[in-house]
Order: C-alpha cells, then structure tokens, then sequence
C-alpha cells in the first residue's frame, strides 16, 4: 500500500476523479439551462378554469399554468386566508400566466387549489402574440375588415385569419423597410449638411454659394421624405384595416388589430409536430427578433450581434499588442529590474478587478481620448459628443487591456518551448533575427497565441461590469453597422447578452414575464462562448499540425 502510495498512482485517479466530476457538474448545469430557456418557446396548453369568489359566485379565468407548488395550509392561514380549517395539511396553488395585461392589474397570479371548481382545456381557445401588452387569450369570434364583420364560414375562420395576417405581417416589413432604410438614410444626410453647415461656419468658409448649394441639397432630401412619408402612413392605413374579434375570460369582446398582432396559435388542437414546428419558429424568432416590452418579450438579435462584434473587435486588437509585449519580453529584453518589473506588472494586471478596467476605460477612453478626437475632428457636433461618450470602440479596447495579460503569458509560455537550435540554424543561415522571428519562431508560436486568444475570447465575452460603463445599453435602435458611409460605426452604444441577462433578471418590470428569458439568453450566451471558442480551437489545431514536423 505504502509503495502504492508512493508510485502517485492514487493522486493521480484523484486528478481525474475531480476533472470528472468538474465536466460533469458543467455539462449538467449546461444541460439544466437549456432545459428550462428552450422548454419556454414550447406552446403550454391554455386552461379555463370555472373559480369561486368569496362571495361563494363563480368567474372564468384563461390562461397557462406556469409554476406549481405545494404550501402548508398553517402558513395559508397564518398569512391570513380563512375557510382552511378542514383541509389537508398541504395545498397546491397555481402560478397561472392569464395576459391581457391592458384588462387585468396582473397578468401573473397565485390561485389556491381550494378556489378552483372546475378546469377544462378547450380546443378553440386562441393564444395572440402581440407586439405590445403580452400576450392575449380568448375564442375568436368575428373578423373584421374596416370594423364590418367579413362573410367567412366558421370552418374557414382561422385560415382567413391566417391569410389577413400575413399580409399584415408583410406591410410591417414595408413599414420597417422605409423606416429603417430610406427615411434613416435622409435623416443620416441631413445630418451630415447640418454639420458640414456648422464647420464651415467655424471656419469662415461658409459663403453664399455654398450655403446656397447645400440648401438645394437639404430640400431635395426633404422632398424625398415627404415622399416616403405620405408612402409610410398609407403603408399604416393598410396595415390597420383588419382585426379581429375575440371574447376574453369575463367575456367581453375586445377587437385586435391585426397590425399590433404577430402570431397566433391554438396550443389545445395542436398535433406533436405542430408543437415542435412551432417551438423551432419560436426558438428562431428568438435569435433573429428585436426586443420589445422592456426586453421581456421578443428576441436578442441585436445583443447578440453586439456581443459577438465586440469580441472580434477586441479580439483584433489585444492579439498584435499582446504577442508584440511577449516578443519583446522573451527575445528582446535583458535579465534586469526593469524586465522584472514588467512581468510583475502584466501578473497583477490579471487580478485587477474588472470594474477597475471600467472606470479606466471611462475615464481614460471615453473623456481623454475621445474627449480630444471630438475637438480635433468633430468640433462642429459639440457640445453633442462622437467618439466622446461610451461606445462599441471603446468597449473593446477596454476588455482588450482586461484580456491583455492572457495572451502575453500564453504566447511568451510558446514561443519558450521553441528549441534555440532553431533560432542558431536560421541565424547561421544567413537570416536577421526579425526575420527569424517573423518566419520561424512567430508561427510555431502560433498555436500558444491562439490559446491566450481563446483564453481572452471566453473571459471578454461574459464580462458585464467594465461594459456598463464603456458602452453597452439597455436598448440600442441602431446597430454599429449599416447602409450608411463609413459603414462601421465605432462610436454607436451597443447591446451585451451579458447585460441583458443582468437587465431581464434584476431590473424587469414584470419578474415572472423575465425569468423564463434568463434561462434563454443564458443558454444562448454560453453557446455563443463555446462557438467562438470551437472556431478558435479548430485554427490552433489546424497551426498546430502544420508545425508538428518542426517541432521535432
């Protein structure tokens, strides 16, 4: 046993047990995240329920039934609910997502088993996803064109429905299109006159056949809006010709426009493949859709493109200054004080806090440099800043500095385990040491710099706090790239699956609407780590093949 010991056999097993159980307690937590985001885009079956009152009456109440459990009925009674004294020791009560927040106080409630009398799931209940308010359950009773009841057979109704729909959904995409599109176009050219106006007034050049010249030019763009205008508002007209007629759960009727509704389904007559189509549209409308109601319904396209833009820009940037700073430290700098006091530098720079490079970021990026391209080249916007406030550009250069230290050890790690007999042959060759080092020593390093690259991608891509501050918003309309010259607009905010995780979870106005998108954006977050990651790790396998031979 004592040899056994001695061999580092049992260490060794220990090793491995913990790495097991590590992969395994992420692979779970991975698995439960995905579990409860993706089960969210499933259509739930829609419940009437027959309740009683207090009065001893009785109410309807539509609506899915979101979360169970169960309760001591000593604590029912203790929180003051009466009528519980012969009932079991325990009760079950129903968290029940009922919608139709615009004719409800909450479109989330409690119900006490005690209070149900009856429940039944009706085949022709209707679920409406609605641009605005949440959802809207009820039965469709009549649809309307212009507010007069159109002549459709019964059996016809949801195929009507179906029809007018899309042809709302389509004159959507034509409103979005003007808007987006040419209106945002005129508005980015008019702009730019403004300014161009404004600078060459500062400059004294501002003469009347200039100002004559870009006022031509300010009314043609202003004709072509009007143009667009009247071209957007008839667009509306289209889209609000039709709606429908639906009884809600008190039994009023209440007329949807179809313009303010995206979908509908009817989860109760649903086939298991209508289910899954339904949960794949869902799950795609999901990565590809803005976000709307305070970011508690909708998709995370925009978080998601902000995300992955702000990485590779940061990831653009800390490569060529982390690789030059692990050259200079390994192949260039001398044995004194001064290289030590560089390396102790770049390991404290790891345990800096991230809020630290935030604040940096916001004072340094942000006000100093920013502050003074403002004043050099964007003087005719001020006081309104360009490069001045938080943005894209500056996000990126601070979780470069955050990541920095990563890549410089890695890189200087590789570029140690490359053999000096390389170097003394390619030298005695006749080559100078740069290029030694741009064609020997660099791309058998590369694998290393692709590891720090990884290592800087996984940490910078779900970090939060320094983005607070640097550039990321709760809602940015327009993304860093479009249409408009240059194109690539570095000084635009943007937004951060991180920071809408952080926001839909702690700052959502509607707690229980949110949670189900925490668990979503989450999944999607860490998928969007492991593919970065996936891409970067196939390259450095690929470099790593490739210089195998010189290795040896």
């Amino acid at each position: 046993m004592r040899k056994w010991f001695k061999s580092g056999t049992p260490w060794i097993w220990m090793t491995g047990g913990a790495v097991s159980l590590s992969l395994i307690a992420v692979i779970g937590l991975f698995i439960l995240i995905g579990w409860r985001g993706l089960s969210f885009f499933w259509p739930s079956s829609v419940y009437e329920f027959d309740m009683l009152d207090k009065q001893g009456g009785h109410y309807n109440l539509i609506g899915e039934i979101y979360d169970v459990e169960t309760v001591l009925t000593e604590q029912l009674t203790a929180a003051g609910i009466s009528g519980l004294q012969d009932k079991p020791e325990t009760l079950q009560r129903y968290l029940i997502k009922i919608g139709n927040r615009e004719y409800v106080d909450l479109d989330f409630q409690w119900v006490l088993e005690t209070i149900i009398a009856d429940r039944s799931k009706p085949k022709d209940i209707v679920v409406f996803e609605r641009s605005k308010n949440g959802n809207f359950y009820g039965y469709i009773e009549d649809i309307l064109q212009n507010g007069q009841s159109v002549d459709v057979e019964q059996a016809q109704f949801i195929d009507e429905l179906r029809s007018r729909l899309d042809r709302a959904g389509a004159l959507q995409v034509q409103q979005e299109k003007v808007v987006n599109g040419e209106i945002g176009s005129i508005n980015f050219a008019l702009e730019k006159i403004r300014l161009k106006k404004r600078k060459l007034d500062m400059d004294g050049l501002l003469t009347e056949q200039k100002l004559l010249e870009l006022d031509v030019q300010s009314k043609k763009l202003s004709a072509k809006y009007q143009v667009l205008e009247e071209q957007l508002f008839s667009y509306r007209k289209q889209a609000q010709r039709d709606s429908v007629a639906v009884r809600d759960m008190s039994g009023r009727q209440v007329q949807l426009p179809l313009s303010e509704v995206i979908d509908f389904y009817l989860p109760n007559d649903m086939s298991f493949s209508a289910k899954v189509r339904h949960w794949l549209h869902q799950a795609a409308k999901f990565v590809s859709d803005d976000p709307r109601e305070a970011n508690t319904e909708g998709g995370v396209f925009p978080a998601i493109f902000g995300t992955v833009f702000m990485v590779m820009l940061m990831a653009v940037m800390v490569t060529p200054f982390g690789v030059i700073a692990a050259v200079y430290l390994h192949e260039y700098a001398g044995k004194n004080n001064l290289t030590k006091f560089i390396r102790i530098a770049v390991v404290n720079l790891a345990g800096v806090p991230s809020i630290v490079y935030g604040v940096f970021g916001l004072g340094f990026f942000v006000y100093i440099v920013g502050g003074s391209i403002d004043q050099l080249f964007y003087p005719e916007a001020l006081p309104v800043p360009t490069f001045g406030s938080p943005g894209v550009l500056w996000s990126a250069l601070t979780l470069a500095i955050l990541t920095l230290p990563v890549v410089i050890v890695s890189t200087e790690e590789g570029l140690s385990r490359i053999p000096s007999s390389l170097r003394e042959g390619s030298l005695a060759l006749g080559a100078t040491k740069s290029e030694t080092l741009w064609r020997i020593v660099l791309p058998m390093a590369s694998p290393a710099i692709m590891t720090g690259l990884i290592l800087a991608v996984a940490r910078a891509a779900g970090e939060v706090a320094p983005l607070m501050l640097v550039g990321v918003v709760k809602m940015a309309p327009a993304l860093p790239v479009d249409a408009n010259f240059p194109f690539l607009h570095l000084d635009r905010k943007f937004m951060h699956l991180g920071f809408h995780i952080y926001d839909v979870g702690f700052q959502s106005p509607n707690v229980e609407a949110a949670r189900p998108l925490v668990y979503a954006t989450s999944f999607l977050l860490v998928t969007v780590i492991i593919g970065l990651n996936l891409a970067a790790i196939a390259i450095r396998n690929n470099l790593r093949e490739k210089y195998r031979a010189l290795e040896h």
